[in-house]
């Protein structure tokens, strides 16, 4: 069913534009997606839409589906099916272990993004958040790895924030520019609603090195996280 109505959706005119805007050429980082030019408020509505009719067994078949929006979709679904079964463990942890099972399929940032915190970050809340450190840490792929870190925008909006600078720590000196834009992008989010501990993360030395972090984070990462501060601190961080 959700292929098949995101097929109906489909708008040539975008697709072009889509496939530039992430990456799609030989050798960046979504080479060989292919897209229906569906802009994501379309696919939202769509959601609300059909997210009731869907089991997880359909999405067992649309989220392996070549069309981007069509995985995209999928885990909008799998998002709604999770927050609309907050009594039901059972089916929540079965959402969870779907989402952990398909990652291969989640393969872009926006696919990340737009999921991750919603259901595993949430999930965590009151777990053991291990596989966090296991995706940032070994995750076979920049998009496992980014899971790890953006999941943790779920802790930030419930004040704990521990994690975020622990996880980040992990990634500190990653080599790829997605992941110093999702590092940076928490980080930020930390300072928002506590800027003196950013502040201290960033001027303290992670374990084994001798330079701030600052100091050695790359330079995306560092502009991401001090965004919310003022002209003058982001001047002297940039600076040093």
């Amino acid at each position: 069913m959700i292929e098949e109505r995101m097929l109906a959706l489909r708008n040539d005119a975008q697709v072009e534009g889509l496939s530039r805007f992430f990456k799609t050429g030989p050798g960046q980082y979504g080479e060989g997606d292919r897209f229906l030019g569906i802009k994501v408020p379309v696919t939202r509505n769509l959601v609300k839409e059909i997210w009731k009719e869907c089991s997880l067994e359909e999405l067992e078949c649309s989220i392996a589906s070549p069309w981007h929006e069509v995985r995209l979709c999928s885990l909008l679904v799998l998002v709604q099916i999770f927050k609309h079964a907050r009594k039901d463990h059972e089916l929540q942890q079965q959402c969870v272990d779907f989402y952990l099972e398909h990652t291969r399929y989640i393969n872009n940032w926006d696919l990340v993004d737009l999921s991750c915190y919603e259901i595993l970050g949430n999930w965590l809340l009151d777990k053991d958040c291990s596989i966090l450190y296991e995706l940032a840490r070994g995750g076979k792929t920049i998009w496992e790895q980014r899971i790890g870190m953006v999941s943790c925008l779920q802790f930030i909006r419930k004040g704990e924030l521990n994690h975020t600078m622990a996880i980040a720590d992990i990634l500190l000196h990653h080599k790829h520019d997605l992941i110093h834009k999702a590092v940076g992008w928490t980080l930020r989010e930390v300072g928002k609603r506590n800027k003196a501990l950013l502040k201290n993360y960033l001027e303290s030395c992670a374990q084994g090195e001798s330079l701030p972090r600052y100091a050695t984070m790359p330079r995306t990462m560092l502009r991401y996280a001090i965004e919310k501060m003022s002209e003058q601190e982001r001047q002297l961080y940039m600076s040093k």
